[in-house]
């Protein structure tokens, strides 16, 4: 059993700090940056491929960022009207955009040439996403309909018409590319079957709230989902089964009609926007009362909150949590910057070189590559074919196992004292500048608990009695500590009564704590004295108020 370090005081409380680790993590990210143009901001995405540079779309232009930098190493104007919508392929070589006129383009980041140019939608397109397939676009369009489109053949091949509205958000589904998630200004999401063209699941939002952004858990096996509408975030169980599976597809369809799980009104004014941080863990909105919200997914509280210049119409966090971009309605492009600790970089890379030779415990980990849903659900299926059931490191890899190796917290000096008993070495050890006056007085209180307190104070002379007398000479007239700092000062004299006046250095230390005690003393009659006629005066006024 280790040994327990030194406890706090009872009657100290603990000071709790009002910032929390997500808040402190987030004012980690300084170094502001503010970047203006003349129109709007009306997207921003981060490239998923080092060194992860973003694409934004103001007026009617694409431009490419620098993320380290800050400056423009792309412009493409190849637009007729306002560009929007722009997302950078998984691969950092390709982008889409769409326009006001109803086009949806796809340039090469490279050479900022136009590969294909995809005409269908009448109005406005606000939304183009890559599919994770890399083969295909989906673009929403304020026409109300969304469109598929193959880009090699540069033709639609579904169209999916169901809203009644403006369509302003569009989303592949990470676990299965033949399905697509939209919201639109009719407050309903829908899940579409690009295989069918019909909409499995539609949920509404809320009356007369429209969706403005929507988002979806990666990974197998995720079955939330999130949107954005007027100033509320709702959080969606898609009722993600497996019963709708093939052995050929080797995928999961959903099926039921959707259920909100959580409804959070923490904006005054609309969401406009929303994005993952780099590990999933939370989720930030932004907003048009300028505020960007940060909430932790394992309990949906809001946990930070950014205030910005102007209200809030996109927003970015860059794939390694080291950037985080906002575009406003005046132009204004804001990017914060965060420096990673030598730990996480060291981390980063051991783990990218780890992968990079085969390491076993990496692929054979099914948590980590299927996702915790699909393991949950074999082992569901396991039980009901009568089978025990597995943790998913036993299912990952049966006979292998890892051995964590923990590392012990270095005791304190004192601490290592009370261990071994040395009572006399531990008090000595909190008579230091270093050590603060609550610790000293916790060690104390501990040795009275253990009755050691006259062992630790016995055996001494003038040289070792010094700094312990002067110590409680500092602090007995302390609210905190005064009543077991004369306490500690009764004992000492009882013991060396016998010795007292044989050494000046103690005898003035002695007579000066007195003097202190006295004062003290005189202070506390004066306020008794003060209390005392303040309540004659007040019981005086209220009689008089009464008659």
């Amino acid at each position: 059993m280790d040994f327990l370090p030194l406890p706090k005081l009872p009657q100290q409380r603990a000071v709790v700090s009002s910032v929390n680790p997500h808040s402190r993590y987030y004012h980690s990210f300084r170094h502001p940056l503010f970047i203006r143009h003349h129109n709007p901001i009306t997207s921003i995405h981060f490239s998923p491929t080092r060194p992860h540079r973003f694409a934004i779309t103001t007026s009617s232009r694409l431009l490419v960022y620098a993320p380290k930098t800050g400056k423009v190493v792309k412009t493409i104007t190849r637009f007729k009207d306002n560009a929007r919508g722009a997302e950078i392929r998984k691969d950092g070589k390709l982008v889409v955009a769409g326009g006001d006129d109803g086009l949806v383009q796809v340039f090469d980041l490279n050479s900022r040439a136009i590969l294909r140019t995809m005409k269908g939608h009448d109005a406005p397109v606000h939304v183009t996403r890559f599919s994770t397939t890399n083969t295909e676009i989906i673009s929403a369009s304020d026409d109300a309909t969304l469109k598929l489109w193959d880009i090699p053949s540069q033709t639609c091949v579904q169209t999916f018409s169901g809203h009644t509205d403006y369509v302003r958000s569009a989303i592949f589904s990470p676990s299965n590319p033949q399905l697509v998630l939209s919201g639109s200004y009719d407050s309903t999401i829908r899940l579409w079957d690009a295989r069918t063209g019909q909409d499995e699941i539609v949920m509404s939002h809320g009356s007369n709230l429209p969706v403005e952004d929507i988002l979806m858990f990666p990974g197998a096996g995720s079955n939330v989902a999130l949107s954005a509408g007027g100033p509320i975030l709702r959080v969606w169980d898609l009722a993600m089964v497996s019963s709708g599976a093939t052995e050929e597809d080797g995928m999961s369809s959903f099926s039921g009609k959707g259920k909100c799980v959580r409804a959070l009104s923490n904006h005054q004014k609309t969401i406009s926007c929303m994005s993952f941080d780099g590990e999933r863990r939370r989720v930030l909105t932004g907003g048009l009362d300028m505020m960007v919200k940060v909430y932790d997914v394992e309990d949906w509280k809001v946990v930070h909150t950014m205030r910005y210049p102007a209200p809030i119409l996109s927003l970015a966090v860059s794939p390694d949590d080291t950037h985080i971009a906002a575009g406003m309605t005046d132009g204004t492009l804001s990017l914060r910057r965060r420096d990673p600790k030598a730990a996480e970089l060291a981390a980063q890379e051991a783990k990218k070189s780890v992968l990079s030779t085969g390491a076993y415990e990496y692929f054979a980990d099914i948590e980590s590559v299927f996702g915790t849903g699909h393991i949950k659900s074999a082992q569901q299926d396991g039980q009901a074919q009568g089978q025990p059931r597995q943790s998913a490191k036993a299912m990952a890899a049966v006979e292998e196992f890892r051995v964590e190796n923990v590392r012990r917290k270095k005791l304190k000096d004192y601490d290592k004292f009370l261990k071994t008993f040395k009572y006399g070495a531990a008090l000595d050890a909190v008579m230091v500048k270093t050590v603060r006056p609550v610790t000293a007085f916790a060690l104390i209180q501990e040795l009275i608990l253990r009755d050691g307190l006259r062992i630790a104070l016995g055996g001494r002379d003038d040289v070792t009695l010094e700094p312990i007398l002067n110590f409680l000479a500092r602090h007995i007239d302390d609210s905190r500590f005064g009543g077991m700092a004369a306490e500690v000062a009764d004992v000492l004299i009882d013991m060396y009564s016998s010795v007292l006046g044989q050494s000046p250095l103690i005898d003035d230390i002695i007579s000066k704590m007195q003097k202190k005690v006295h004062f003290e003393l005189q202070f506390q009659k004066q306020l008794l004295g003060l209390n005392g006629a303040l309540e004659m005066v007040l019981a005086q006024a209220a009689l008089s108020q009464t008659t």
